[in-house]
């Protein structure tokens, strides 16, 4: 049986009937800068988050970026995050001239833990403005402890959610929580655009208002610039087809929950196999499922073998990443974020993956478990 790691062909044969008629009004009207599906999407998206404002930007990397310039964050700051995250994390952060600096994760979900940034904070001499937790593989970080430990310091925290879209923390949506929110709409995300995306959620009028003008070269009005910014926008076409989506998340979601629920059940308990841990506060829309294994690179091989893909999100933490040597990290450094690093494997997710596929899966990655334990 051949499985893929995803499948958005599925996906899009079921929705063509309505994007190409999206696509042939676009090129009938010329729309494609701003105009009526940007604006409906934005007030859509920022109904599905529970926020007041959404603005999208070219994608989940000018999100991030877009939402520290609009907290004023710039050289001389740190900003907090942790080193198991894509690279456009921390990119964003050196990008406004801010420094990246880590703290470790709790080695059971691989996501922020909030007992290091608190030691993390007690002991640092950087001058740290902010803090982006972020929720990872689809489920929301552990935010009301990072809330107090930054609101005791005055610090912002922005929502890295852009593996999160629709999870909830609580009875709060991810990207509702902090200052801001930032989501992408890369193709393979929950919800993604046929193309580069993305969008920042707020409920802050002014933070609002300046990620406005940042996305459009510092425009407060056409050739009327308050600041310089950049051409960050999100284009029509995609906010078409982000529309189009949107009204299919929830159900997506739930499709993936179904999936992973099932993942569960099978894999329980498999000697030397861990399932990445969901939290009881936090609902996970299983962006990814991610398991551990010590043999790793046996079982992917193994998988590869019998026809499944698999992913590895993400192999080498940041701090021992080249692009970050300067900092002077070792291997030690953050031991959770490293041993994540070391044995994760992404298995098979989306929401159209059939039982049939997910036990077939689960055979093979038990069939070389209990073959490693004899």
């Amino acid at each position: 049986m051949k499985v893929p790691f995803l499948d958005l062909k599925i996906q899009h044969r079921q929705i063509e009937h309505e994007v190409l008629p999206m696509l042939t009004e676009a090129m009938q009207t010329a729309q494609f800068i701003g105009g009526p599906n940007v604006e409906g999407f934005e007030q859509e998206f920022a109904a599905f988050c529970n926020t007041r404002y959404c603005i999208g930007v070219n994608s989940g990397t000018d999100a991030l970026r877009f939402a520290l310039m609009a907290a004023g964050v710039g050289p001389g700051d740190a900003v907090v995050t942790v080193p198991n995250t894509f690279i456009a994390t921390t990119e964003a952060i050196s990008q406004v001239g801010a420094m990246p600096v880590f703290v470790d994760v709790d080695p059971n979900t691989c996501n922020m833990d909030p007992e290091k940034l608190g030691e993390f904070m007690e002991s640092t001499n950087h001058k740290v403005r902010a803090i982006i937790p972020v929720h990872l593989y689809g489920q929301p970080a552990d935010m009301d402890p990072i809330l107090e430990i930054a609101q005791n310091r005055n610090l912002t925290v922005i929502e890295d959610a852009c593996q999160a879209h629709g999870a909830r923390y609580k009875d709060q949506m991810a990207g509702s929580i902090g200052l801001a929110g930032c989501f992408s709409f890369y193709p393979g995300k929950n919800l993604g655009a046929y193309g580069e995306g993305g969008a920042v959620v707020t409920n802050d009028a002014d933070t609002a208002g300046k990620i406005r003008m940042i996305r459009d070269h510092g425009q407060a009005q056409k050739y009327y610039h308050d600041m310089e910014g950049y051409n960050g926008r999100l284009d029509a076409i995609q906010a078409g087809v982000l529309r189009i989506k949107l009204k299919r998340l929830a159900g997506w979601n739930r499709a993936r929950q179904q999936n992973a629920s099932i993942y569960d059940k099978l894999l329980a308990g498999l000697p030397g196999l861990d399932i990445v841990r969901v939290n009881g506060f936090a609902q996970s829309v299983y962006h990814l499922y991610v398991i551990m294994v010590d043999n790793r690179a046996g079982l992917q091989q193994h998988l590869a073998e019998k026809g499944i893909a698999t992913g590895l999100h993400y192999p080498l933490p940041l701090h021992l990443q080249k692009a970050y040597a300067k900092q002077g990290h070792r291997e030690g450094d953050f031991p959770a974020a490293e041993r994540c690093a070391e044995r994760l494997l992404s298995l098979p997710m989306y929401p159209e993956l059939a039982r049939e596929q997910i036990e077939y899966v689960c055979a093979c990655v038990e069939a070389f478990m209990k073959r490693r334990e004899k």
